[in-house]
């Protein structure tokens, strides 16, 4: 559930953007812990991805009393150690319950000067995906040097540019790492020769593709709430998607050009996803945000105007609808017939008809 937002300009780097918001979200926990009259501070975990990783916003998050929980890049040093960890035969295993799926390895270093537990999660969803994204990236770049083998063939390119064009197009989806590209010059004139590493690319299947590295100080926790911890990021995601692409409570269009105008506009998205959110708490749904909007907002009676011979304005009647037992319990988690008295009789209709009479039939729907 939403219960902070910052609106900043987009130019500034994660890390920044972070640390300048850790006062005002530590003032607002411990509001949070005064309200629940908390005797001694809750422990609180700030999950995020790689792209804020830095080793002073670590400091900076233990000095601010919140324990990590990150996905480090795999380009890191800590994250290449965690890998080779868990290429090793037998350090993957299987996590029980809901993540009987999934497999992860653990083990305790020094991050940089940092004490931390890193889990290597291997996730087949993950391996699919990336699959998929090599093998169309592969054949985009099998294209381009092809292309390239031609004009350096015909001695109309250069050396430099030669090899700046090979490094692009190898330059995404791990390629580089099983895709051999050699440049040799023979008499003058260059040549470009090229093959794919079937080996390489079953040992970038086996040891690095599928998986990520959690990193975190929360050394106490299985490995199974680390991973169900960071796997909570996606409700985080999931409210930006529906705030960015028209959910129920849309952030765009928005025709504001004043910094205060885009604050009043930001707020106002954040305080509509928040009772979205509070919705779904409070019916315990599993339903989608639209779904359950488009469920509550069938909840709706009849007006019926009354024709009468005397003079004056017609008599208004407000005729009962038909509530599904989804609808019913709507009505009176949200106390509705305080607003509209007529959904209490309509819940009472939906009580009678199903209700079996003593003589083994059906009771007639109540008029009221």
């Amino acid at each position: 559930m939403p219960l902070l937002h910052r609106t900043y300009p987009g130019n500034g780097s994660d890390q920044a953007v972070l640390g300048s918001c850790l006062d005002a979200l530590g003032k607002l926990h411990d509001v949070l812990d005064k309200a629940e009259q908390r005797t001694r501070p809750a422990c609180r975990t700030l999950v995020r991805d790689g792209g804020s990783w830095s080793e002073q916003l670590e400091l900076d998050l233990d000095m601010a009393g919140y324990y990590t929980l990150i996905s480090l890049p795999l380009s890191h040093r800590a994250s290449e150690l965690a890998l080779q960890h868990g290429a090793k035969r037998g350090a993957m295993k299987p996590l029980g319950g809901k993540l009987g799926d999934v497999q992860a390895a653990r083990l305790r270093i020094p991050v940089g000067e940092l004490d931390r537990t890193l889990v290597v999660v291997e996730s087949q969803e993950l391996l699919r995906g990336q699959k998929r994204g090599i093998a169309a990236a592969l054949l985009k770049a099998k294209e381009e040097l092809r292309k390239l083998e031609r004009r350096a063939a015909s001695g109309r390119m250069k050396r430099e540019a030669l090899e700046s064009r090979v490094q692009k197009a190898l330059n995404r989806e791990h390629l580089a790492e099983f895709v051999v590209a050699e440049i040799k010059e023979r008499g003058g004139r260059l040549s470009l020769e090229w093959h794919v590493d079937a080996a390489r690319r079953r040992l970038l299947e086996r040891t690095r593709l599928g998986r990520r590295v959690l990193c975190t100080d929360r050394h106490v926790w299985s490995t199974g709430r680390i991973v169900q911890a960071f796997r909570g990021q996606w409700n985080v995601e999931e409210l930006f998607r529906r705030a960015k692409k028209g959910g129920v409570a849309p952030w765009g269009p928005s025709h504001q050009w004043s910094d205060k105008s885009l604050r009043l506009h930001t707020f106002a998205t954040v305080i509509g996803l928040e009772l979205v959110s509070l919705a779904r708490l409070a019916l315990g749904t599993q339903r989608s945000a639209r779904g359950m909007m488009k469920t509550l907002s069938e909840i709706e009676a009849t007006q019926v105007q009354v024709r009468a011979k005397r003079r004056g304005r017609p008599a208004t009647i407000l005729l009962a609808p038909d509530l599904s037992r989804e609808q019913q319990d709507c009505v009176e988690i949200f106390d509705l017939g305080r607003w509209n008295p007529v959904f209490i009789s309509s819940s009472e209709n939906l009580v009678w008809k199903a209700r079996p009479s003593q003589t083994g039939g059906r009771l007639r729907e109540k008029n009221t």
